[in-house]
């Protein structure tokens, strides 16, 4: 997978139409995500922040796969609009969500100047993602008060579960798209990504 790019100027049609399918795919899987993440909450221990990570995989996979200014917040965006009208639990807030997760996400690849899609970028775009959202929940009051070592855990869960998922999982299943050839109409092939084939 080719981790250094330039980025060509502005999104043409196409890279907005790939983006909107999608992020079309994900909010029918954040809709799913729903009551996976509900089914470990009684493990406790906030044991459900380590799937958190899935509501913000539309940006971060949608970037790796386009690579252009725009696209993990109109992904973001675009998938949390699908899961709101599939009637998410969540509502409308969701759409905010959407919104300043993927801001937390294009402010890292926007921090490489969108020349870099690599682990160690999607993966920092993840944790942007988890950040903006943990501040949401605070501003919406869904964190109650909790001792230290629950925030600990709260915080440090999730930021987990968003590398894990929408930052190495990201990248690879970006990396295996890569691998059968599906993004060169995408993007022209370089010669870095023919060694990635080795």
């Amino acid at each position: 997978m080719n981790t250094n790019v330039k980025a060509s100027k502005g999104l043409k049609l196409t890279d907005i139409l790939v983006t909107i399918v999608i992020s079309v795919v994900f909010g029918l899987v954040y809709k799913i995500w729903g009551p996976a993440y509900d089914l470990m909450k009684p493990f406790g221990l906030h044991a459900e922040q380590l799937m958190y990570g899935m509501w913000f995989m539309a940006g971060t996979f949608a970037y790796l796969i386009i690579r252009k200014p725009g696209v993990a917040i109109l992904a973001e965006v675009a998938a949390a609009t699908v899961s709101a009208f599939l009637g998410s639990e969540w509502g409308m807030s969701t759409l905010y969500y959407g919104l300043l997760q993927g801001l937390g996400a294009e402010l890292f690849f926007a921090a490489f100047l969108y020349r870099n899609a690599n682990l160690w970028v999607a993966s920092l775009a993840a944790a942007g993602a988890a950040v903006t959202s943990l501040i949401l929940d605070f501003s919406y009051g869904y964190i109650d008060q909790l001792s230290t070592w629950n925030y600990v855990l709260y915080i440090g869960f999730r930021m987990i579960g968003s590398i894990v998922i929408a930052g190495v999982f990201a990248f690879y299943l970006a990396k295996a798209l890569e691998v059968t050839g599906v993004t060169r109409s995408l993007r022209p092939a370089t010669e870095q990504d023919y060694k990635g084939l080795d």
